[in-house]
């Protein structure tokens, strides 16, 4: 979540307490040019808002901008190094990062460890990009060890890390960690006391449930990670048709050879949405892509059931023979024809739902930009549990 949008949207960064008001106004200022895309001129405002060394936020924004993948690293560790300094010396104390102290397992809900945690999460995210991959799942584990509940969706990309880093036994030890308890609470450690993954493979009503719901990133780290180790089993063909149906959106564009995305989608998402397969896709779709792989998630008939679409004109029994052989609508993507005679028909009944779709996207997007929505759109909020309550943000009408 934007932290424009809880609590210190409403109280500033890291509550407020660390962050002088004028510096936080040249980042937010620098934060909008950088979304416009006009970086050259957001560079004086980020240099401004680093006047306050307290501020971590603008460090990041700084390191994203710089000329080189390295010069981006070098700027993030620095920032780390001096946000370890201020929580130790300023605010928490010398066992702010100690596992028997007071803080540790509960850093997101304490306003002022948020600009830290997000540095750490920079650093993950451009490790990984430049191929750094046990630097970066050493820092993920190191932020699921500060905050176990993992409010900054560590979760989604360490399973991919570890298997890039060759840890197959690991990142399916921590794909069956959250499996199991994400209905319950956070695994101890946010699942990262690497043991030896189990080799069972899930009830019949465990099945169902996970089918329903669950983490699509995770459930594909588990059937990846289980192929890996053991091979077309039981376990991996089973975790790869829960995968099938959690998010078919993955499936979708690794069987049906669709380009790897080029960067990852910084637009709002539903659960298990196009979105969140496309995040995943950059991070994992060439370690799909394997031959070995490939053919092993291509033979498997149950996927390949669940990935295949009838077409959406009610009436017409058409079914794909390959994978993404139908065209989808190209403005909501949720309906597909097999041919556009059938697109055409439909269309006076899939236009409102269209349109709706299409008005939410457009709504929830300015909102997550921070920016005015609609007078007609729908209602959104984004809430921001801390120990003192919840701040509750909704977004600002256009005026009439």
């Amino acid at each position: 979540m934007d932290r424009r949008h809880g609590t210190e949207g409403k109280y500033g960064i890291a509550g407020g307490q660390l962050v002088s008001k004028e510096s936080e106004r040249n980042l937010n200022i620098a934060r909008d040019l950088c979304q416009r895309r006009k970086p050259n001129e957001a560079v004086p405002y980020i240099m401004k808002a680093l006047e306050d060394p307290h501020n971590l936020d603008a460090a990041i924004e700084l390191a994203f901008v710089a000329p080189t993948p390295k010069d981006c690293v070098q700027v993030l560790e620095e920032a780390a190094r001096r946000g370890k300094k201020i929580l130790l010396e300023e605010w928490l104390g010398p066992k702010a990062f100690d596992d028997d102290g007071e803080f540790v397992g509960n850093y997101w809900a304490l306003l002022e460890t948020r600009p830290y945690m997000r540095v750490l999460q920079a650093i993950a995210r451009m490790t990984f990009e430049t191929g750094q991959y046990t630097k970066s799942t050493k820092t993920q584990i190191e932020m699921l060890r500060l905050c176990p509940g993992d409010n900054l969706a560590v979760r989604k990309n360490l399973g991919s890390a570890l298997i890039r880093d060759g840890r197959y036994a690991d990142a399916l030890y921590f794909a069956q960690a959250w499996l199991h308890d994400v209905f319950v609470t956070a695994p101890v450690r946010g699942g990262t006391l690497f043991k030896e993954p189990s080799k069972d493979t899930l009830s019949d009503e465990q099945e169902a449930k996970f089918s329903t719901y669950c983490c699509g990133e995770l459930i594909h780290t588990a059937a990846l990670a289980s192929f890996k180790l053991f091979g077309d089993c039981e376990q991996s063909r089973q975790y790869l048709r829960i995968a099938s149906k959690a998010n078919p959106h993955i499936l979708l564009r690794i069987l049906g050879k669709i380009r790897r995305p080029d960067e990852i989608n910084r637009l709002p998402r539903t659960i298990n949405g196009p979105e969140d397969a496309h995040d995943y896709l950059w991070l994992s779709q060439d370690l799909w892509m394997e031959d070995s792989v490939w053919e092993w998630a291509n033979n498997n008939p149950d996927a390949r059931q669940v990935i295949l679409k009838n077409c959406s004109r009610p009436g017409c029994r058409v079914r794909e023979a390959d994978i993404a052989q139908f065209k989808r609508c190209s403005a909501c993507h949720l309906v597909s024809y097999c041919d556009p005679q059938c697109q055409r028909a439909h269309w006076s009944e899939h236009k409102k739902a269209c349109k709706e779709h299409q008005a939410i996207k457009a709504a929830t997007k300015a909102f997550s930009l921070g920016k005015p929505v609609a007078k007609d759109a729908i209602i959104m909020a984004a809430t921001d549990f801390t120990p003192n309550g919840i701040v509750t943000t909704v977004p600002k009408r256009k005026k009439t």
